[in-house]
């Protein structure tokens, strides 16, 4: 490991965790306890997805601490003709002996104020193609209850791995609020998560000409914003920007100044 692969492995645990646990969604949530993290052989996989760069860190994580052992990661689950699904992580609390099921996510998620009616489908993918209501709806619906399918208890027994006494969820969220919202107004529990605004494009106009720009790719989107190295001015970026927009993506934008680096999304919905 490398002091970058070190640094990304050490944000991406200080990330924020949305603590979901309410009488709709019940849920245990997974905390992260402290831990001097060592180098060792972990390469972060900058080609992969965002999911599966979460999973790298967060796997790395367990198998370096000391209050957890890792048991099983990504167990896939099969019936007679089909894959039923995976089961993320099986891991030993070394404090208490007590073994989990955990389910482990990675989102960004914006606020549409004047959408839906329930807080979870306000809160959606940059691109409108998913929401925080649909993700917990799986875990509740679909991850969840697979553990208690006979196949699972089957799978686990023939591993020699206990059947696990709870489930827990561990949802790393970065969440963005429209410009002029304040975080004040959400529960503590959202505030803890909130790292950014989204704004149209006519309001990036007014947004510094002076200050340096970065658009960084879905795959950069967990490294410490401190680590990207190409930024543009402000013209520059505003072609690509146009350019992502007209293609319906919003892309996540890094801004630069002597004093501050802020992110934002700049939408085209």
């Amino acid at each position: 490991m490398n002091v970058q692969d070190l640094d990304i492995l050490n944000s991406f645990i200080k990330a924020p965790d949305l603590k979901i646990n309410s009488e709709k969604y019940p849920f245990e949530n997974f905390t992260f306890l402290d831990e001097k993290l060592k180098e060792n052989n972990f390469s972060f996989p900058s080609n992969s997805v965002l999911g599966m760069q979460a999973e790298a860190c967060y796997e790395a994580y367990l198998k370096q601490s000391n209050n957890f052992e890792l048991l099983a990661a990504n167990l896939q689950i099969h019936g007679e003709k089909e894959t039923l699904g995976e089961l993320d992580y099986i891991v030993r609390n070394l404090k208490t002996d007590k073994v989990v099921h955990i389910e482990l996510a990675c989102k960004f998620y914006l606020y549409e104020e004047n959408t839906s009616t329930s807080e979870e489908e306000k809160w959606i993918g940059p691109n409108r193609k998913d929401s925080l209501f649909d993700k917990l709806e799986k875990v509740k619906l679909k991850q969840f209850p697979l553990l208690k399918r006979s196949e699972t208890i089957q799978k686990l027994k023939a591993l020699g791995i206990p059947e696990p006494s709870s489930q827990e969820l561990c949802l790393k969220a970065f969440l963005f609020l429209p410009k002029k919202m304040k975080a004040e107004s959400f529960p503590k529990y959202i505030m803890d998560c909130i790292v950014g605004n989204y704004i149209k494009p006519e309001d990036f106009e007014q947004e510094n000409p002076n200050a340096s720009y970065a658009i960084p790719s879905k795959k950069e989107w967990i490294l410490p914003m401190e680590t990207i190295e190409t930024w543009h001015s402000f013209s520059e970026v505003k072609k690509e920007i146009k350019t992502q927009l007209q293609n319906n993506k919003s892309p996540l934008i890094y801004k630069k100044t002597p004093q501050s680096l802020d992110r934002f999304f700049v939408v085209w919905w």
